[in-house]
């Protein structure tokens, strides 16, 4: 493609400072594909690189920003045989080099060099050539947009229920026990209903009462306050624990709750350079499993746009409301004062071109 075409895009500028910019793309390099985004999701990770004004691994100000994908491929450069203009996909945000260590062991989320993708709050994204043969996804026909977009964070929860040896489509066999979710989040809420569905008593945690109804209608058993003191039909024998609130305190929680010989799934990250309290004793006679979750792989993003294809999957219901470009920096402060879960942002939406740069901050 050889035509120059004009298209707005969302750039995070600095701390809490958004601007919409008209960028002209005037050629698409041989091996990659220009899509036209149709929904991108607002996740947590936005909230924090919105509010720091930036991310030591995945971007650096200016740069456009968004991650959580899904469109139609608009343009397609040379020597890319296997896609078609028109084609509905979901672009995965980062790209393994399939060649390292961590590759040839199926760790691609370890790559040493694994490179990340952002632009998702845009018109047009353009996804360069490793992206496209390795992190391009066929969308599944007839799923929705705005749910297919949340493929990335669900492909993250299945990354961590497989390091906890828990396959939520293999169906409940009654041989689960009682887990306990700190944090209803999407991440948590997402964890909750894949435990659920694969026979787990889940227990989940958190300080806002609409949010724990939705933990209810996802499907977990029991949804409280943190200090509330359990019934005892609630159980507290949790052979598994995942902290999804990222605090130092979440992950004390999770690890005292756990019972001996459990699994506790740090999965939420803590800011650079935390340092955590940890009873050594308990660890080590109670044979307690600590496990670091981070990112998706290739195949648990494809078992996610499968999961989300499901007739009967109500992840659809993570998402607060939509929005146009011009109100993404809204949508992010509404997540952190926690009035949204994810705000899904459609471009077709906007009403206007933008003129110039249109500074968006809040």
């Amino acid at each position: 493609m050889t035509s120059r075409r004009r298209y707005r895009a969302v750039f995070l500028t600095g701390a809490r400072r958004l601007e919409i910019r008209e960028t002209e793309l005037e050629r698409v390099a041989p091996g990659e594909v220009v899509v036209r985004i149709e929904a991108a999701t607002t996740c947590g990770t936005d909230v924090k690189v919105y509010r720091r004004g930036g991310h030591p691994r995945m971007l650096t100000p200016p740069c456009p920003f968004g991650h959580e994908m899904t469109g139609r491929i608009e343009a397609i450069g040379e020597a890319v045989p296997d896609w078609e203009v028109g084609t509905a996909v979901v672009v995965a945000n980062s790209a393994s080099c399939g060649r390292c260590p961590a590759c040839d062991r199926g760790r691609e989320n370890l790559c040493h060099d694994l490179l990340y993708l952002n632009g998702a709050f845009a018109e047009l994204v353009v996804v360069p050539e490793r992206f496209v043969r390795r992190s391009l996804h066929l969308r599944p026909t007839g799923l929705d947009p705005v749910v297919a977009a949340l493929a990335e964070p669900l492909a993250c929860v299945l990354h961590g229920l497989e390091r906890m040896r828990i396959d939520p489509t293999a169906g409940a066999d009654g041989s689960a026990g009682a887990a306990l979710v700190l944090g209803a989040g999407p991440i948590g809420l997402m964890f909750s209903h894949l435990l659920a569905i694969a026979g787990w008593r889940v227990t989940l945690e958190d300080r806002h009462d609409d949010r724990l109804a939705l933990a209810r209608r996802l499907g977990a058993r029991h949804a409280r306050r943190p200090g509330e003191v359990a019934s005892p039909a609630a159980g507290s024998d949790f052979a598994v624990t995942i902290d999804a609130t990222g605090t130092p305190g979440g992950w004390e929680r999770a690890i005292a709750a756990v019972a001996s010989g459990g699994t506790v799934n740090l999965f939420g990250g803590c800011a650079p350079g935390t340092r955590l309290g940890l009873d050594a004793t308990r660890v080590h006679y109670d044979e307690i499993a600590l496990l670091g979750s981070y990112h998706h792989r290739p195949a648990t993003f494809r078992r996610a746009l499968d999961l989300l294809a499901r007739a009967d999957c109500p992840l659809d219901l993570l998402i607060t409301r939509q929005a146009p470009l011009d109100g993404v920096a809204e949508a992010l402060e509404e997540m952190s004062a926690r009035r949204a879960l994810k705000v899904a942002i459609v471009p077709s939406g906007d009403s206007s071109p933008a003129p110039g740069p249109a500074d968006l901050s809040a």
